[in-house]
């Protein structure tokens, strides 16, 4: 099970550290701001290095056509989206599972 708040959170750091936003602090950057045009005004660059970094956090492999403007609308989608990343990539074991 993923913490979706702590993740927000973590993904929060990830942009305002990967993309070097200068002024801007976690507690500034509303889950639901929106990434591109008037939000954080992120270009297809950003989301290129955003993906390069949610890959090297998270061990996850985002593929081309994952990579769309319902994933990265705001950081609430894509938490969301790692979060279920996260979940088919490291499936709960059962218990009893030798």
């Amino acid at each position: 099970m993923v913490n979706e708040v702590e993740l927000r959170q973590e993904l929060k750091a990830l942009i305002v550290k990967t993309l070097r936003f200068e002024g801007l602090t976690t507690d500034r950057l509303a889950d639901d701001t929106p990434l591109f045009g008037d939000g954080l005004g992120l270009d297809s660059v950003d989301a290129l290095e955003l993906v390069v970094a949610l890959e090297k956090a998270y061990g996850i492999t985002i593929r081309s056509h994952e990579v769309d403007k319902s994933v990265f609308t705001s950081v609430d989608s894509l938490g969301k989206f790692v979060a279920r990343t996260l979940v088919a990539a490291r499936p709960e074991r059962p218990v009893n599972a030798q």
